[in-house]
């Protein structure tokens, strides 16, 4: 079985904020209003939506990695 590395490019992300609106579960934002992958939540967790926050995000910050 295949585990996934979810993770956001600081230097592309612009704050959207479209990540933790898509999958609250895996994302957050940090004080200053750019995205973050939850402590603990780096591999994704199961939850079906990171594909959909990847997709949605506007500067396409955010990887998804098979490790």
């Amino acid at each position: 079985m295949s585990s996934h590395r979810v993770s956001i490019d600081s230097g592309i992300c612009i704050g959207s904020g479209q990540c933790a609106l898509t999958a609250p579960s895996v994302f957050d934002q940090d004080d200053d209003g750019f995205g973050l992958v939850r402590s603990g939540r780096e591999d994704g967790g199961g939850d079906p939506l990171v594909r959909e926050a990847v997709r949605v995000c506007p500067v396409q910050a955010i990887s998804v990695e098979e490790v």
